[in-house]
């Protein structure tokens, strides 16, 4: 984790916020997604209102917590050592008070190796997107894009370039899926906004290229006719 961002040719806000993030904890190569999501939120992404609640907390300080936030609410099992929340049922949508919070937060905590419960507002339905990175042995620092759903489950519509990506070199790559027409306002539905969409493929760019970084996810991104929300993101730092 000696790398620098100036050595990778990389010296954005986003990159430099990742430095300081990543060394300022050696001990660890994965972070929970609330960490992720408050790096990206500070790099000037679009994620949900929420907060997490450590499992040595209790249910006690949930409430407060909670005020200020628009049902429903989504809950998520926050574990390092989970690799599959769906596995052990550790999602739960479409809570809508007080008293099923209570319950599911709780229920959550009790899974074995959860170290706490990610509590979110319940992002609108737009446009899935995966947008993540991955350092390849050949290569080096790539980017992928792909459309959710069954377009990736299905048919692996996805595309790779390599970081980092400048704002054209997004697009280009969006346009090299063959589902890049339903961002365009396919049968009538209103066009994505394109701008949020590279601004996220950008940034996850500059992130992969400073080195640090092992794997980025962020899987599914709603992309709407007015901007974008990252709902899930995965980070591993390189050394892991």
């Amino acid at each position: 984790m000696g790398n620098n961002v100036a050595s990778f040719g990389v010296d954005t806000a986003a990159a430099r916020m990742l430095r300081s993030f990543v060394e300022g904890d050696r001990d660890r190569t994965v972070f929970l997604e609330h960490e992720v999501k408050g790096l990206l939120r500070d790099a000037g992404l679009s994620v949900p209102r929420g907060f997490f609640l450590r499992r040595d907390e209790g249910t006690d300080s949930l409430l407060p917590k909670a005020q200020g936030l628009s049902y429903p609410l989504v809950a998520k099992v926050s574990s390092s050592r989970i690799a599959s929340k769906t596995d052990v049922r550790g999602v739960v949508t479409g809570i809508r008070d007080e008293g099923e919070l209570s319950d599911v937060v709780g229920r959550l905590a009790g899974i074995d190796g959860a170290e706490g419960v990610l509590v979110e507002e319940m992002a609108p339905q737009g446009i899935e997107v995966i947008v993540g990175g991955i350092v390849d042995p050949q290569f080096g620092p790539v980017v992928m894009f792909g459309l959710g759903g069954v377009f990736v489950e299905l048919f692996r519509d996805v595309a790779f370039g390599l970081a980092p990506l400048s704002r054209q070199d997004a697009l280009e790559l969006v346009e090299r899926v063959r589902g890049a027409r339903l961002l365009k306002g396919y049968r009538g539905r209103p066009p994505a906004d394109m701008a949020s969409l590279s601004l996220i493929m950008e940034t996850v760019s500059d992130l992969m290229a400073t080195g640090l970084l092992q794997e980025l996810d962020l899987n599914p991104v709603a992309i709407y006719q007015k901007g974008s929300c990252i709902l899930d993101a995965k980070m591993k730092a390189a050394g892991g």
